[in-house]
């Protein structure tokens, strides 16, 4: 399985980032997604995820009213638009898959996760 985000960038405070990450490989349907994101010095944080479905997600409290995940199964593809930007949200982010052979639809802890993307920076400058 192969992940490969995109969408990153340099954006002011208030602004709005979309990422997108295609899946390949696998039944996209088979997994359950998420974003996660890595700072300078920090180790890798949950940001959000969602269900093989589509039907269920969840947030990190950082994030929750900020940020939307999504999926578009016919496309193999899992978005994060991120609004009102904030310059703590400057971050590596990553996008993650979890097999449907796992317990619990859905899950924040990384080690939970199989596949990763290479990552994409988003830097929100003040």
């Amino acid at each position: 399985v192969q992940l490969v985000e995109s969408g990153g960038g340099l954006v002011q405070a208030g602004g709005s980032l979309r990422l997108s990450c295609v899946v390949s490989g696998r039944t996209f349907e088979d997994y359950a997604l998420g974003w996660f994101r890595q700072a300078p010095g920090k180790g890798r944080e949950f940001v959000a995820t969602i269900s093989r479905s589509g039907g269920a997600s969840y947030y990190t409290d950082a994030v929750k009213g900020r940020f939307t995940i999504s999926r578009e199964n016919a496309k193999n593809t899992v978005h994060l638009q991120m609004d009102s930007l904030k310059p703590e949200d400057s971050a590596v982010y990553y996008c993650a898959a979890r097999n449907r052979r796992r317990l619990g639809v859905i899950s924040t802890l990384p080690s939970e996760y199989d596949y990763w993307g290479q990552g994409t920076q988003v830097t929100v400058s003040s």
